[in-house]
């Protein structure tokens, strides 16, 4: 490490980090509907004006605009511009005060939400084009996450193949909710899309069910879904081990993001434990669920909830330094502090968890102090 300066993040954080920065959770909001109309057939705009429809109402439920999670304080523009819904405000907030090498660029825009299959389909191409030309062939730092229609396994392999050979695109944005659990086999189309284009399924909090969203009904407060969200994502991992999409799909990386992982060592000890007793059920899971799990999965940092140093410590030698990334989610408010986490890890646990375990999962090329990428592009 070069630099003795702690870098800031935002008016009171500090990443007390002087070494290269890949973020792997920054997000880029539509601002509107019409900044999408570039970028869509006639047929669609005018199907939108005759309806008077403005967007999806996903996002909103996934985000509720005013809340004080959906972003800092310091990160809400004035004259009531939605928070990181432009490359200016990403590159003010972020990338420039934290001297980000790279970031993995997320868009959650609700496209599930809608139940019309070709408008879902239409309106996720026009989101990944419109980040490409707005973003991403913008600032060499970003590499950019393809918005699938969740709903039709088959379209959303049909949208990965569209703009999947392209460099500047490593992962596919997966939103925990769905309609059915991802290890059903309805899905192998999205994955053999994945593999075959070399990606990462970045699993993120967003999606719509058809039913409620936990196994007893409708909460009634925001804390409700928030403080619960993690049932989605052991949901879906547990599906995906006991269906063996990691037996059929070996080569799949998958990133838990928003997530958090102080949930993972309990679970997955919770999974050994009954895979032991009832693996007969399921013979094609031929190693301990743990196993899969640090061998295909990583998780961002953010948020990190992990209580005193003492308990924290106990979680990293549980899950494992090697399956952390660390990610800011920008412009999301979530009161951890990375400090606290490196505090409790080697210079080289540290270097991996801040951009090392990215740049390898991610396929991401070495950058010069100028941002600009050594060797050829592509994968």
């Amino acid at each position: 490490m070069t630099e003795t300066i702690p870098r800031t993040l935002g008016a009171d954080r500090i990443v007390p980090w002087s070494g290269p920065i890949i973020d792997c959770d920054v997000h880029a909001a539509v601002p509107s509907l019409e900044a999408l109309h570039p970028y869509q057939s006639p047929m669609w705009l005018q199907w939108a004006r005759e309806r008077g429809w403005k967007g999806p109402v996903g996002v909103a439920d996934a985000y509720p605009p005013g809340a004080p999670t959906s972003a800092r304080d310091e990160w809400r523009p004035p004259g009531g511009a939605v928070p990181a819904s432009s490359l200016e405000m990403l590159q003010r907030d972020l990338l420039d005060p934290l001297r980000v090498e790279q970031a993995v660029l997320t868009c959650y825009y609700g496209v599930d939400s809608l139940r019309h299959p070709d408008w879902a389909a239409a309106l996720a191409s026009a989101v990944n084009d419109w980040l490409l030309d707005q973003w991403l062939e913008k600032d060499p730092r970003l590499v950019g996450s393809i918005v699938i229609p969740a709903r039709d396994p088959v379209a959303a392999a049909k949208e990965i193949d569209r703009v999947g050979g392209n460099p500047r695109f490593r992962q596919v944005l997966v939103p925990i909710r769905s309609e059915r659990l991802y290890g059903q086999r309805i899905f192998d189309p999205l994955y053999e899309a994945i593999v075959r284009n070399d990606l990462v399924m970045g699993l993120h909090w967003g999606g719509t069910t058809e039913g409620p969203p936990s196994t007893s009904g409708f909460a009634s407060w925001w804390i409700e879904e928030y403080a619960a969200e993690v049932q989605s994502y052991s949901a879906q991992l547990l599906t995906m081990i006991a269906e063996g999409v990691f037996q059929r799909f070996p080569e799949l990386r998958v990133s838990f993001l928003e997530s958090g992982f102080t949930w993972v060592p309990s679970w997955c000890w919770r999974m050994n434990k009954e895979w032991t007793g009832l693996r007969r059920e399921i013979p094609w899971v031929d190693e301990p669920p743990f196993d899969l799990v640090r061998r295909h999965c990583r998780f961002s940092t953010a948020p990190t909830h992990a209580g005193p140093p003492e308990e924290m410590e106990k979680m990293l030698r549980w899950i494992g330094p090697e399956t952390l990334m660390f990610g800011s989610d920008y412009p999301h408010r979530h009161d951890d502090e990375i400090g606290d986490l490196l505090d409790l890890m080697s210079a080289d646990q540290q270097a991996a968890v801040m951009a090392e375990t990215a740049r390898e999962w991610y396929r991401l090329e070495r950058v010069n102090e100028n941002h600009g990428p050594h060797g050829p592009e592509g994968r």
